[in-house]
């Protein structure tokens, strides 16, 4: 699927135009520096995608219709709503077999990833959504653990006048989205609510899902200058069907069945979460400001996996039957003060945060009954497995930019972090000892980023940093020894980032921006094995990823524009190491590359229209071949995919109506669109859909 989106984070501020077109506004972010700036001003690679236009002729179903218009981001819809999207920057997060790891993730600053790097998207609401921000390269390492790149959705405030919103639509596949909201505000009280529900029958057979996302934004002024802004927020999958991934000669028979384990054991996942949050801002006179956030949330997931029953013989094993309740919680204290240093402007922040996650995990069988009566698979069992697994960080930041001359501006930052895990066993038996345990992982990880100004609309920059990323709960499960217990013996990766870049902003609105990056990481993560439902993790030395971005946003003639994403990545593992997950053997050799990356990505499209009327677009994505596990014995080809996009924009005072259609994969390409890593039987193809289209309206009555 492809989009139209502005998606460059570049804009000047202080630029006398070359032409009596008007310049386009400066973008202000606040996730690089954690304090308002103009985007183009920030010496880091950071991007808005701009959610809310009229004129994007995009379902608002995943976040992937976002950020694939982002450099340097690969962003897939599996088709597979019970694991998740597949999200990484740069190449961190792609041994993720499901939900999002080695990314950081927010709504509105509340962490959408647990302390121990675990994450999801599922929760992010895109009906009232306003902006997202991603940040990639060396500031990203100031969001602490697993922050090889942050991405922070926005809740848009409350508008004047009031609006009530809606967004329905439908397409192939069974799929359809119905997505309601209102927003406004009242004296010092604004709100902004949305409720959407979304179903698919889905691509493949035994895909079906449903989910249901809320989200509530309300802000309140307090005293003379204090803010208060409340956000709640909830998603709920009854029931989302996994098909599992194929092997080459399955995806060659049918690329749209299901695995034939899926169908026996009928995988599937059901999750229900809800959290809340406040955050409340308070200056102090013309120079400082107080920010203090809380939250809590819950999270339930109860999954069905295909593990053979002859696995779940070893006493050891924690069954095929998943059964998660998580309580998670934090705050996050921060000061900022902006002023002048030697004459000279200077902004500083600095803060503490903590974060908490206990989950109860319990494990169960996934069959009833046994040979030769008959055994019924798919269905709750026998406890297996009974633990309470704790995990926490504490966290002090602290950041600064200081202007020191007309040209040059100097941005230092540093973190610390500690993570503590904390697992006690209640499942013992006379074949299961206790495997409770503890581990604790700390980092100080220092940032500098250094900005020059060639001119009013040429910014040049460079920038360094440490970062490191422990394992996750998941990836300690289980021990290399075959014993029981989990894999406290595994270390954080940890990284040394640096970039350098170039920003344009152009007299007509347009935008260019390039971005030279290098990340060399010392004992990598990544699978030591994967079969009978245990995937063990190991540390494989040293790895490296470097490569080009760039994005353009070009305006041509009149209500023409063309907006392109290029990512070059060349990832690699430079030291050789034992992996026995390959289908190919054990044993990886020095110069393979880093599965699930490909090496170039490009997105584009050409669009003639404006915020009213006609408006259409044609446009491309393109991908190299993807190798799937670390030996690189399977291999996924590359593939060319286009689509049209076509819509009508009425806008009145009272209203605002924009129907609109797109076809997607045009041409009907048969092709991989995502591959899970390492996968022992080779089950690692997931395969996209062919030729699909969507119809929608986007509705708004302003009162």
């Amino acid at each position: 699927m492809w989009l139209w989106l502005p998606f460059s984070a570049s804009a000047q501020s202080d630029a006398t135009p070359a032409s009596s077109k008007p310049r386009a506004l400066p973008v202000i972010v606040v996730t690089a520096t954690r304090i308002p700036e103009p985007a183009f001003d920030v010496p880091a690679s950071i991007s808005v995608v701009q959610v809310g236009h009229p004129g994007n002729d995009t379902p608002g179903v995943n976040a992937s219709e976002y950020l694939r218009t982002v450099p340097g981001v690969l962003a897939r819809d599996r088709q597979n709503y019970a694991q998740d999207e597949q999200i990484s920057i740069r190449g961190f997060g792609s041994r993720a077999t499901f939900g999002v790891r080695g990314v950081r993730l927010y709504t509105d600053g509340i962490p959408a990833t647990m302390p121990d790097g675990q994450g999801q998207v599922s929760h992010f609401d895109f009906g009232g959504a306003d902006r997202i921000e991603i940040l990639r390269g060396p500031f990203s390492a100031l969001y602490g653990n697993s922050s090889g790149g942050v991405i922070q959705i926005f809740t848009a405030d409350g508008s004047q006048p009031p609006e009530i919103l809606a967004n329905p639509g439908g397409g192939s596949y069974g799929q359809w989205l119905a997505d309601v909201g209102a927003r406004g505000t009242r004296g010092g009280f604004g709100y902004n609510l949305d409720l959407s529900g979304f179903h698919t029958d889905g691509y493949r057979r035994h895909s079906r899902a449903e989910r249901i996302n809320g989200n509530a934004k309300l802000d309140f002024k307090v005293g003379r200058d204090g803010k208060l802004a409340v956000v709640l927020n909830s998603v709920s999958l009854p029931q989302a069907l996994d098909p599992q991934g194929l092997t080459w000669a399955q995806y060659q028979a049918d690329p749209r069945q299901a695995a034939p384990s899926a169908l026996q054991y009928d995988t599937r996942k059901s999750v229900h979460q809800w959290q809340g949050g406040a955050v409340y801002t308070q200056p102090f006179g013309a120079h400082q400001s107080l920010r203090a956030l809380v939250y809590y949330g819950q999270r339930g997931v109860l999954q069905f996996l295909s593990v053979p029953v002859a696995a779940q013989e070893n006493p050891l094993n924690s069954g095929g039957v998943v059964d998660l309740a998580t309580v998670y919680k934090g705050t996050d204290l921060r000061w900022t003060w902006r002023g002048d240093l030697a004459g000279r402007p200077f902004d500083f922040a600095a803060g503490v945060a903590w974060d908490d996650a206990a989950q109860h995990r319990n494990g169960y069988e996934n069959f009833v009954g046994s040979m030769p009566s008959g055994i019924r698979l798919g269905v709750v069992g026998a406890l297996r497995r009974d633990e309470q697994d704790n995990v926490y960080n504490i966290d002090e930041y602290a950041q600064g930019t200081w202007h020191f001359s007309d040209r040059w501006s100097l941005t230092l930052g540093a973190r610390h972090s500690v993570v503590r895990f904390k697992s006690a066993d209640f499942h013992i038996t006379g074949s299961n000892p206790d495997d409770s345990g503890r581990a604790a992982y700390g980092a100080t990880n220092p940032v500098a980023g250094l900005l020059f100004r060639a001119s009013h609309a040429w910014h040049l920059y460079a920038s360094y940093g440490n970062g490191f990323e422990t394992p996750t709960f998941s990836e300690l499960g289980y021990r290399a020894n075959g014993a029981s217990g989990l894999n406290f013996a595994l270390r954080p990766d940890r990284s040394k980032n640096g970039e350098v870049g170039s920003k344009w902003s152009f007299a007509d609105g347009g935008r260019l921006d390039i971005a030279l990056f290098q990340t060399n990481t010392r004992d990598e993560i990544t699978v030591l094995s994967s079969s009978g439902g245990r995937t063990i993790y190991q540390n494989a030395g040293r790895s490296r990823r470097r490569g080009v971005e760039a994005g353009l946003h070009l305006p041509l003639a009149d209500k023409w524009q063309l907006d392109a994403a290029y990512t070059w990545l060349d990832a690699r593992f430079l030291d050789a190491f034992k992996d026995c997950a390959a289908p190919g053997g054990c044993g990886v050799p020095a110069g393979t590359r880093i599965p699930g990356l490909p090496r170039r990505l490009l997105h584009a499209e050409l669009r003639r229209g404006g915020d009213a009327g006609w408006h259409a677009g044609v446009g491309i994505d393109a991908a190299g071949a993807v190798t799937a596990d670390d030996a690189g014995t399977l291999v996924a080809p590359g593939y060319v995919i286009a689509g049209v996009s076509a819509g009508y924009v009425v806008n009145t005072r009272r209203y605002r109506i924009a129907p609109f259609a797109r076809l997607d994969n045009l041409f009907d390409r048969r092709y991989i669109g995502s591959v899970i890593v390492n996968q022992s039987s080779g089950g690692s193809i997931e395969a996209a859909p062919g030729r699909n289209f969507w119809l929608g309206v986007k509705v708004v009555l302003r009162q």
